[in-house]
C-alpha cells in the first residue's frame, strides 16, 4: 500500500488529496472570503492585520522589497502589504488553483496600488522561482492544505534570501476552557451550514473544520519550521488560541 495521509477525517492516497483540496477552493473561491467573514465574524481580518503589522513592510529602498504571499489567491494579504508599504511591495501571490487566482487578478484592478501585485500558479512543494528570489515569504490559512508541509517549508527557506522573514498564520488547537467547547460546537454545528446557505454546498467547510483539527498544535509545528532551517521561531496566539502567527527568520 502507498503512503497515505490525511483529508480532513478521510485517509486518502497522499498523491490524492492535492487533487481533492483544489476541488474544495474551486467551488468556494467566488465565496470563500465572505465565508471567511461570516465563519468568524470578521475577526480574521484582525488576525491577518496583525501578521502585516508584523512584517511591517519597508516603504522605501535601494532595492525592491519582494515578497512571495503563498496560498494567496484572492489577493487580500498582497493588498494589505502592498497598502502597508504604500506602494513600495512588490507582491508575488502564488496559489495551486486557477479559481482563487482569477478572483485575486480581478479584485488587484480596483487595489488602491494596482500593478504591484502578479498573480501565479505554483505548487507549495515545488516552487517554480529561483534560490534567494524573496525578502519575505508569507502563507495565511493555507499551509494546512498542503499534503507535505515539510517540503512545503523546505521551498519557503529555499526562495528567502538571508535575513528573509517568514509569516505563517493559521489555525490553531484552542487551549482556553469553555472557549474549547463552544468553538468545537460551533465548527460542527454552524459552519457547515453556513457554507450551504452562502455557496450551496456543506461539504467543503466541513472538511476545513475537519483540516483544522488535523494540523500539528502551535508547538510542533514551530519545531518543524525550526526543523527546515529557520531560526527565531515564534508563535503568538490570537483569541484563545483558535489561530496562531508562526514568524522565523532566514539567518
Amino acid at each position: 500500500m502507498g503512503e497515505t495521509t490525511h483529508f480532513g477525517e478521510q485517509t486518502v492516497p497522499l498523491e490524492a488529496k492535492q487533487g481533492l483540496v483544489n476541488d474544495v477552493f474551486h467551488r468556494v473561491a467566488d465565496r470563500y472570503d465572505l465565508m471567511n467573514d461570516l465563519m468568524s465574524g470578521g475577526v480574521h481580518r484582525l488576525w491577518k492585520d496583525a501578521m502585516v503589522a508584523r512584517l511591517a513592510p519597508p516603504r522605501q529602498g535601494s532595492m525592491p522589497y519582494r515578497v512571495l504571499d503563498m496560498a494567496g489567491g484572492t489577493g487580500d494579504i498582497a493588498e494589505r502589504i502592498v497598502n502597508a508599504s504604500v506602494g513600495f511591495a512588490e507582491v508575488t501571490v502564488a496559489d495551486i488553483n486557477t479559481d482563487m487566482l482569477r478572483v485575486g487578478e480581478e479584485r488587484a484592478r480596483r487595489w488602491r496600488f494596482p500593478g504591484q501585485a502578479k498573480f501565479v500558479e505554483a505548487n507549495a512543494e515545488t516552487l517554480p522561482f529561483a534560490d534567494e528570489s524573496f525578502d519575505a515569504y508569507t502563507i495565511a490559512f493555507g499551509i494546512r492544505n498542503v499534503p507535505r508541509i515539510e517540503l512545503a517549508l523546505a521551498e519557503a527557506f529555499r526562495v528567502l534570501k538571508r535575513g528573509g522573514r517568514f509569516l505563517c498564520l493559521e489555525f490553531s488547537q484552542v487551549d482556553t476552557p469553555v472557549l474549547d467547547q463552544v468553538y468545537r460546537a460551533f465548527s460542527d454545528q454552524v459552519i457547515p451550514p453556513i457554507g450551504r446557505a452562502v455557496t450551496g454546498d456543506a461539504q467543503p467547510y466541513q472538511y476545513l473544520v475537519e483540516s483544522i483539527r488535523k494540523f500539528p498544535a502551535a508547538d510542533r509545528f514551530s519545531r518543524m519550521i525550526g526543523t527546515a532551517g529557520f531560526r527565531r521561531v515564534t508563535h503568538t496566539a490570537f483569541s484563545g488560541n483558535i489561530a496562531a502567527l508562526h514568524a522565523a527568520w532566514k539567518l
